[in-house]
């Protein structure tokens, strides 16, 4: 499973239309997070998101050159690129809809590749494959979504005993900017605001995704409400389907100290996929050795 890049919204609220909440609450059913039409819709609502993680970890996993774990696979956005390079690949996804799609994808590969990824249901804080591994990665704000400060030292503990002694962890995720959290938390929790525009999979109808967000700044949790709105080609509303997706944002000397305390020394944190050094309110791209 994947986060949506909440912090760096903010920009892109300067050119995105307002919807009154009341207007497009029709016909509206509740999924799970990751679960139902989100897992189904996911492929097609990142379709334009900026690729430039995927080679970064396609070279980590070249660079280390045997068989790669990844957590929180979702539906192959990751893996299956890594496999293409030659690349064994364990994904382990706790969202049975997600690994559904994926094992979909992997059935049609030619079976050079698809022989490359094994692919399991677990959750990181108690997977056990029974193995260790050279690298592990837990791209695209999957960690995050670990709500409380146990989880996330359950699943770096649990990833620890899974990993060879010099082995490699690489997670990635926004670093969090309180000053556009306190902007978010004033401005945008009576309005949705128009975030993507993509056509159904499934139906080919136009799909709108509109979005509120509720900041808690005491739990450090941004908890996001979408829509997704299915119309016809007249612009009527066929269907509206509501998700909620939260996660918890963690500080640069957070991570810093979770690591260590789960038995890791940090080697390098880098601020954006091109290696470029850390910088405030981007990216956290954390390289740990076990």
């Amino acid at each position: 499973m994947s986060a949506k890049p909440f912090i760096i919204l903010l920009a892109d609220a300067l050119v995105c239309q307002h919807l009154n909440y009341c207007n497009i609450a029709i016909l509206t059913d509740s999924v799970e997070q990751y679960r139902g039409l989100d897992a189904e819709l996911y492929d097609s609502d990142y379709a334009t998101y900026d690729p430039s993680d995927i080679a970064f970890y396609v070279e980590e996993a070249t660079n280390c050159g045997s068989t790669v774990l990844e957590l929180g696979c979702g539906t192959g956005r990751i893996t299956i690129p890594i496999a293409n390079a030659g690349i064994d690949i364990v994904g382990v996804e706790i969202s049975p809809d997600m690994l559904e799609i994926a094992r979909a994808k992997v059935a049609e590969m030619p079976s050079v590749v698809a022989d490359r990824i094994t692919l399991a249901q677990g959750d990181m804080c108690d997977f056990d494959l029974g193995r260790t591994f050279d690298l592990v990665l837990i791209p695209f704000r999957v960690f995050i979504c670990l709500m409380t400060v146990e989880e996330q030292k359950q699943a770096l503990r649990n990833i620890h005993r899974h990993m060879n002694d010099g082995a490699k962890l690489i997670i990635n995720f926004f670093d969090p900017d309180l000053r556009e959290i306190l902007d978010h938390n004033e401005r945008m929790r009576s309005n949705q605001i128009l975030m993507n525009q993509f056509r159904h999979p499934s139906t080919g109808n136009p799909v709108k995704e509109w979005s509120t967000w509720d900041y808690d700044l005491t739990e450090q949790t941004i908890e996001e409400v979408r829509n997704y709105v299915e119309q016809d080609f007249q612009g009527n509303i066929l269907k509206s389907t509501t998700v909620k997706l939260r996660v918890r944002y963690i500080f640069r000397w957070e991570m810093y100290h979770l690591l260590e305390l789960c038995g890791f020394r940090v080697e390098t944190l880098y601020g954006d996929f091109d290696r470029s050094p850390f910088k405030a309110r981007a990216e956290q791209i954390w390289v740990a050795v076990k």
